[in-house]
């Protein structure tokens, strides 16, 4: 009997390293990509799929930014909209056509996800959510001139940095539960889900701001109540003094021992140490949570690669 499974796609399930982030190299990754998805949906498990859009929604501000003169540009809350759009898209047209060819029938479907955060929250005043391409520091201090915020992330190079509020509720979790129990593959929460905060009249308004995926992933699958969240990325565990000679793969984690973790910064500020507290979050609900590389999914599933996360020892 196969389990449900929330599985949250790092940037890498779109781009590898070197590529420039055009939609026939997107494509052409994600048919290795969904090949794995492919494989889990095949041993009998269920499959709510959410992604990242870090690079994609930064070269969409890019594009605003240097067409700003001869297009209006949109803001934050709408490019990350967009993103969810075109990425949802590639995915459901890559994954429904490899399972349509191993004759498995089954919908895959992209929805548009909106995600509620305090407007009072402090990240409003404190970006630290890395979106674009990596680059060099004569190009982040070029952003820096224009008013961005860049940050350096340990080993890799400079990114910029957003808002980066914590996400409180998905908006649509009663279709993503619809839709999964009526078979199908949902892909929702993309790129953490449209941030909008609630107006006096109980409107909704989007903000400015980019919401980490893992974290809005581990929200909706303690909402859905799945079995397992697996967090797949370009590395193959969590480690302990990341980038530095003295780096140490850890193969399980309880709960307390990553809040531990993420206490003692030897995590770094770059990308894992959401991953980590999105895990952290899912075990102390009572679930287990992996982390580790995309082509080692099934290693993963079965405890025999990445980091594994539990509620206690």
């Amino acid at each position: 009997m196969g389990e449900r499974f929330l599985v949250a796609l790092g940037g890498n399930a779109l781009l590898r390293p070197g590529q420039k982030g055009w939609a026939s190299e997107q494509l052409e990754t994600l048919k290795g990509t969904v090949r794995t998805l492919a494989d889990l949906i095949a041993a009998g498990h269920q499959l709510v799929l959410t992604h990242g859009n870090g690079p994609q929604v930064g070269n969409l501000m890019i594009q605003q930014h240097l067409a700003r003169e001869a297009v209006p540009p949109w803001p934050m809350d709408l490019c990350v909209a967009a993103t969810q759009g075109v990425i949802g898209a590639m995915i459901q047209q890559t994954l429904q056509a490899e399972l349509q060819r191993r004759g498995i029938h089954r919908p895959v479907v992209s929805l548009i996800t909106h995600t509620r955060v305090d407007p009072r929250d402090p990240a409003f005043h404190r970006p630290t959510k890395p979106v674009g391409p990596v680059a060099g520091p004569e190009e982040a201090a070029a952003g820096q001139a224009r008013g961005e915020v860049w940050a350096e992330e340990r080993g890799r190079g400079w990114r910029r940095v957003v808002p980066s509020p914590t996400p409180l509720e998905i908006l649509e979790v009663a279709a993503v539960r619809n839709l999964l129990e009526a078979g199908a593959i949902p892909i929702a929460a993309g790129g953490g889900g449209v941030p909008v905060v609630q107006e006096p009249d109980g409107s909704w308004r989007g903000v400015e701001a980019v919401i980490d995926k893992d974290l809005a992933s581990s929200l909706l699958a303690r909402a859905l109540g799945v079995d397992r969240f697996l967090i797949l990325t370009d590395v193959d565990s969590v480690y302990r003094d990341f980038g530095t000679p003295q780096a140490q793969p850890l193969p399980r984690l309880t709960a307390a021992e990553a809040r531990a973790l993420l206490a003692s910064d030897e995590l770094g500020q770059g990308n894992m140490a959401p991953k980590v507290r999105a895990a952290a979050e899912f075990a102390e609900a009572g679930g287990e949570a992996a982390i580790g590389a995309l082509e080692a999914a099934e290693l993963i599933v079965a405890g025999r690669a990445g980091t594994r996360v539990v509620p206690t020892a």
